[in-house]
């Protein structure tokens, strides 16, 4: 059971963190000057879901303090989302906006298109702004949950993220390569919430060009 909630209907995928809650996306032919393949999103008609909440078994971290959450983050594993299928070198980059929200830039290698997939969003908090639970738009009005439940509070070194039910799962790191201690940690908290961990892809980052 989870407290999400959705609206809408139909079996589009969530574009969610990591190439956050929001639509299928196809490339555009086009290249900027560093070779990275930029996409598009589209919505098809009738078959958009927007969802917040997370599983019942998840409480966001409380004392969360965004402006040391800022910068780039790791994706070291996660579940499987058509979004991010065939992506290693995943990063997420968050800075301020103007508007007080939160810019989000996620970015994976595609050994299989050779290029670079880039998706750029914007996050905002759904409750106060010390408890991590936000909501993610890559796409109009639209938003996804991105609730962080365990933080490293002393060094903001790690994050274990949720989407709205457990086939959403992100562990975040500022290293590529964390300890397997604190993989070990991931694994037990996640399986104790509900999480498949048996499914879990762990990112190569060592396949950039």
């Amino acid at each position: 059971m989870s407290r999400s909630k959705c609206k809408g209907a139909g079996p589009a995928p969530l574009l969610l963190d990591s190439f956050s809650q929001l639509a299928y996306i196809q490339p555009l032919s086009t290249h900027d000057d560093c070779g990275m393949r930029h996409f598009a999103t589209y919505l098809l008609p009738l078959s958009l879901t927007a969802c917040l909440g997370m599983p019942a078994s998840v409480t966001p971290v409380s004392d969360f303090e965004l402006d040391r959450y800022l910068g780039t983050w790791y994706e070291v594993a996660r579940l499987d989302h058509s979004f991010e299928r065939g992506l290693e070198s995943v990063t997420a980059e968050y800075s301020l906006r103007g508007d007080g929200g939160v810019s989000v830039r996620n970015r994976g290698y595609s050994e299989q298109e050779q290029a670079w997939e880039l998706a750029e969003g914007r996050a905002y908090f759904v409750e106060d702004e010390s408890t991590g639970y936000l909501k993610v738009s890559f796409f109009g009005p639209f938003f996804g949950s991105y609730v962080i439940f365990e933080l490293d509070k002393q060094s903001y070194d790690y994050a274990f993220v949720s989407g709205p039910d457990t086939s959403y799962l992100w562990l975040l790191a500022r290293t590529t390569q964390p300890d397997q201690a604190l993989i070990d940690r991931f694994l037990i908290s996640a399986a104790e919430r509900g999480f498949d961990t048996t499914e879990l892809i762990f990112i190569d980052h060592g396949s950039e060009p």
